[in-house]
């Protein structure tokens, strides 16, 4: 079974201002409701250490694979819950310009595995209130 989750906020801002917050992993913590740490590299192939806090939940860390990075477009890593297949979600953050200083910044993450269809009414809700609170926590730090 797959599921999926995306938000989408407009950011006037040119896209590399917008990838510089996202890649500054050391900040993350003095500005993201949602996204409470990352540690590790942005490089394709590579384990990041992330620490997520659905709202109304308990923050929950996990150690992804980044599968693709291209700046200043788009960022997505795999995280799995204990082993693959189980539940399994592919987050994505994609930077759209729209002009020069104005882009669209988008936030999902495709959930598959056996597990999807018992987790996910409990998690569904509290991850897009978390994506929708980053989106705009992005959007504030960036004016």
């Amino acid at each position: 079974m797959v599921k999926q989750i995306g938000t989408e906020i407009e950011i006037k801002a040119p896209a590399a201002k917008v990838w510089d917050v996202l890649a500054d992993f050391d900040r993350y913590g003095d500005w993201n409701p949602f996204i409470k740490s990352i540690s590790g590299d942005m490089s394709e192939g590579s384990r990041l250490r992330v620490t997520m806090q659905p709202v109304g939940g308990k923050p929950m860390t996990f150690r992804p694979t980044v599968l693709k990075t291209q700046v200043p477009h788009e960022f997505r890593w795999l995280g799995h819950l204990f082993v693959p297949g189980l539940f399994d979600g592919e987050h994505y953050f994609q930077i759209e310009e729209i002009s020069e200083d104005t882009v669209r910044f988008i936030q999902g993450e495709r959930f598959r595995g056996i597990l999807v269809p018992l987790l996910w009414g409990s998690m569904e809700s509290g991850t897009l209130a978390g994506f929708k609170a980053m989106n705009k926590a992005l959007n504030k730090k960036l004016k």
